[in-house]
C-alpha cells in the first residue's frame, strides 16, 4: 500500500509528471495565458515567456496548446530537447507539425511548401500558432535566423505564423544572437515563484483534485515549505510528495514541522526565501477568491 491509499487520496497529489487536471490557474498564469494568446489572435507574429526552472513553463505551453481548437487554429508544440539541432531539421518538424505532405529535402523548397501551406490555413479562416518549449535550447545563431525567416512569411498586413518561445531566462541572451529578431519580439511575459498564499492555495488545490477532504499537513508546515521550495512549483510538490511518504512511513495522520524538516534535509534543500509565517494568514485585497479556511486548512 502506497501513501495514497494510506490517506484516501484517489491519485498522488504531489506528482511533478503532466496532468491536465492539476492545472493551477494561479494569477500570474492567468495574466500570462490571457497575454499569449492576444499575442496569437492578433497575429504580433512572436511571443515569449520565461520563467525560471520548475515555474511551470511546460504545464503553460501544453495548457495554451489546448486552448487552442482546431476549428480556428492549427497549432503545434514542439520540445527542444537538446541543443544538437540544426534549421534544417527545425523546419522539418515544423512543416509536419502544420500539415505539409512530405516536405521536400532542400530548405528553400520546404519553405515554399510552408508558406503554401499557411496561406491554405489563412484561407480557412484559421491562424497557425507554432509553441516551442525549452526553446533555450536553440543556441546557435543560424536557429535564430530560421525563426526570423519563418515571421517573415506574411501576405499584405498580415502574419501567416506565429510564434510563441518557452524557456528559462537564458532566452533573452540567445535571442540576441540574432538582433533583428530579438527586437520582433511583440510580447513577453515572465514567470515568477509563488508567493507564501500562492503556494498554500497551490497545495489545498492539489490535494481537493486528489479527493482529499482534509489536509494532512499542519499549518506551521506552509511557511517551511515555502522557505525551501522558495514558492517553485516543482520543490513543492517535491518537498510534499517526501513528506506524506515519510508520514506514511511513520504511520502518522498529520505532516508536521519536523517531518518536514527532515525531508528537505534528506532532499539537500537549502532555504530559499526567509521564513515568514504571517503571510500565510493576512488576507490582502487580492486574496479574496481563495476559498481556503487556514485555521484548520479545510479543503472547500
Amino acid at each position: 500500500m502506497g501513501y495514497s491509499d494510506y490517506f484516501h487520496f484517489e491519485r498522488e497529489p504531489f506528482s511533478n509528471a503532466p496532468n491536465e487536471k492539476y492545472y493551477f490557474d494561479s494569477e500570474q498564469h492567468r495574466r500570462a495565458l490571457q497575454r499569449l494568446k492576444y499575442s496569437v489572435d492578433t497575429d504580433k507574429g512572436l511571443a515569449v515567456l520565461v520563467g525560471g526552472i520548475g515555474t511551470g513553463k511546460t504545464t503553460l505551453a501544453r495548457r495554451m496548446l489546448d486552448n487552442l481548437p482546431v476549428e480556428r487554429y492549427e497549432s503545434s508544440l514542439l520540445v527542444m530537447i537538446h541543443s544538437d539541432i540544426t534549421p534544417e531539421w527545425l523546419l522539418s518538424r515544423i512543416c509536419v507539425q502544420l500539415g505539409v505532405v512530405d516536405p521536400a529535402a532542400g530548405q528553400l523548397t520546404m519553405l515554399k511548401q510552408l508558406f503554401e501551406r499557411l496561406i491554405q490555413i489563412e484561407e480557412e479562416g484559421r491562424k497557425a500558432v507554432v509553441l516551442i518549449d525549452e526553446a533555450q535550447m536553440l543556441q546557435t545563431r543560424e536557429l535564430m535566423e530560421e525563426f526570423r525567416g519563418l515571421l517573415n512569411l506574411e501576405i499584405p498586413e498580415k502574419k501567416l505564423l506565429n510564434i510563441v518561445f518557452f524557456g528559462l531566462p537564458a532566452l533573452d541572451e540567445i535571442m540576441k544572437l540574432d538582433e533583428p529578431l530579438a527586437q520582433r519580439v511583440a510580447f513577453k511575459y515572465t514567470l515568477t515563484p509563488f508567493e507564501p498564499r500562492e503556494t498554500a492555495a497551490y497545495i489545498a488545490f492539489r490535494l481537493q483534485v486528489s479527493g482529499c477532504d482534509q489536509s494532512p499537513f499542519l499549518p506551521e508546515t506552509l511557511p517551511l515549505i515555502q522557505s525551501y521550495s522558495g514558492g517553485v512549483p516543482r520543490l513543492i510538490n517535491t518537498i510534499c510528495d517526501n513528506a506524506l511518504f515519510e508520514t506514511y512511513l511513520r504511520h502518522g495522520k498529520e505532516v508536521t514541522e519536523g517531518i518536514v524538516t527532515s525531508v528537505v534535509q534528506d532532499l539537500g534543500l537549502k532555504i530559499q526565501t526567509a521564513l515568514n509565517t504571517t503571510a500565510f494568514f493576512e488576507q490582502s485585497p487580492d486574496d479574496e477568491d481563495l476559498e481556503i479556511v487556514f485555521d484548520d486548512l479545510e479543503l472547500k
